[in-house]
């Protein structure tokens, strides 16, 4: 793999950038959590998935064969912490009177709609909790069998007492076990089951009211939620893999957690770079759902928010997103948001006179100091900010050309284009205008109908406005997909 330069990843782990070696080149094995399906994802969400989006198109871009795997959490995550409380699906399923798992399906349908608003690459492998309960029971075997599980009525909690005894518990967040160990008994989170208030818990037994639960040689129950992330990266990445991301927020405990349930089960410590995104503050003030300053994707695009002046497009949205490093935070504001989309009409507008420049004998510009100074950005630990600011010198050369001020030959005008094309559109993941109203698809309200009439139709053995029906959407580049039950629609580029 011919690189001019080496990639360097900022390591939660070691606190300092590092040189980007994986494992086994050219496979790079990348791990994100996922969201957990019990309500809409909100724009802090977006910002995470987005970090790792760009992450994932940045090494395909440089030619490492990526497995992106982003799992869902269907089970396990409890209200209160992730030893006690009832299960966040169970919950909203009581509070919207359906089965868990339509809300599951429900929340993970609109989650997919989400990420593909905002242009994020749908992941290789995205497994669910509930898919790998047989593992997630096995893998708490195997920490039993190595002493650092115990089983107190049914439940089974992680030793982090035990495990401190030969290992480092707290190496990713800093947190010391020292200061955990001042704790008194009065400080116990899970009542008096566990033997120390840092233990958290692998499987919880189930109350009689429980709906999703399973059988274990425990109990019946379920497993923790920290355990689903330890299983299901290791299972499709391997032991070792290279890098792992979540939000600052997962750091501790659930990170942590991960690391010693891996480590505990098979004495290995699985993560070799730890990325973490930071996190979105709305005007200054942390975002909130209390403080009413929470946004979801929808509220933003429609502007149907009382802190919003006006709706924003998904790509000014990511735009807005790009213009801040990841591990900085990013302040929301209606002031940002117009500036963003000014900036990105500026940079589209450039795109687009890239095939409108007059070809010339000779070149004016210094193109290659462009290439390299945007390749030493990106290889800065995904530097879109400082990116953003060199496709920007680039904008100038472009208008400059355009201006008749400086000149460019055809062979440097391809490089040029090449490089914006790569840039602007595969490793950014920004789209041209008409891209993006084409990429948000007619209003599903609106294409119920159409297949409501279509079916009516079919139901009167009216076969050919039927076939009419599908024939002219197909034309509109829309297919539909019939089953035994349903109709669904999908959009072909």
């Amino acid at each position: 793999m011919a690189e001019t330069e080496p990639l360097y990843i900022y390591n939660t782990l070691s606190g300092k950038k590092e040189e980007f070696k994986p494992i086994a080149p050219p496979f790079v094995g990348l791990y994100t959590c996922g969201p957990t399906v019990y309500s809409d994802a909100h724009l802090g969400n977006v910002r995470t998935f987005l970090t790792f989006d760009i992450v994932y198109r940045y090494l395909t871009f440089l030619g490492y064969n990526v497995r992106y795997v982003r799992n869902i959490t269907d089970v396990g995550h409890l209200l209160h912490d992730a030893d006690e409380g009832e299960d966040k699906i169970e919950q909203r399923a009581r509070m919207e009177k359906i089965e868990p798992m339509e809300i599951v399906q429900k929340y993970t349908n609109g989650f997919h709609d989400t990420v593909k608003t905002f242009n994020l690459i749908p992941p290789s492998i995205e497994p669910t909790a509930t898919g790998h309960i047989i593992e997630q029971i096995e893998m708490i075997q195997r920490i039993i069998d190595n002493g650092f599980g115990y089983e107190v009525n049914g439940s089974v909690y992680f030793d982090v007492k035990k495990y401190s005894e030969q290992h480092d518990y707290g190496e990713l967040s800093g947190r010391k076990i020292d200061e955990l160990l001042e704790q008194t008994r009065d400080n116990l989170e899970g009542g008096n089951e566990k033997r120390f208030f840092a233990d958290f818990a692998i499987w919880k037994k189930a109350s009689n009211e429980t709906i999703m639960k399973w059988p274990s040689p425990w109990s019946e129950g379920v497993p923790g939620w920290h355990l689903e992330c330890s299983v299901m990266s290791t299972k499709y990445l391997g032991p070792q893999f290279d890098i792992h991301g979540g939000g600052m927020d997962l750091k501790f405990p659930h990170h942590e957690c991960e690391i010693a349930q891996s480590v505990g089960a098979d004495g290995i410590n699985p993560v070799k770079y730890w990325m973490h995104g930071n996190m979105l503050t709305v005007n200054g003030t942390k975002m909130s759902k209390s403080l009413g300053n929470s946004f979801l994707p929808h509220e933003l695009i429609s502007g149907d928010h009382p802190l919003l002046d006006q709706g924003y497009s998904p790509m000014t949205v990511r735009f807005f997103f790009l213009q801040a490093n990841y591990r900085s935070t990013i302040d929301f504001s209606n002031d940002a948001l117009v500036a963003a989309e000014k900036g990105l009409k500026r940079l589209m507008n450039a795109v687009n006179l890239l095939d409108k420049l007059t070809i010339a004998e000779k070149t004016t510009i210094d193109i290659d100091s462009l290439i390299i100074s945007c390749e030493k950005s990106m290889k800065d630990d995904f530097n879109t900010p400082i990116t953003l600011a060199h496709l920007f010198d680039g904008v100038k050369m472009i208008n400059s050309i355009n201006d008749n001020k400086d000149q460019i030959t055809k062979t440097d005008l391809k490089r040029l284009k090449d490089h914006y094309f790569n840039y602007v559109f595969e490793i950014l993941g920004l789209k041209a205008e008409n891209e993006e109203s084409e990429s948000r698809g007619l209003p599903d309200e609106l294409m119920s109908l159409i297949i409501n009439l279509r079916n009516q139709s079919k139901d009167n053995k009216d076969w050919a406005t039927a076939d009419l029906i599908r024939d002219e959407l197909k034309r509109l580049n829309i297919s539909i997909k019939d089953s035994k039950d349903t109709s669904t629609w999908n959009y072909e580029n």
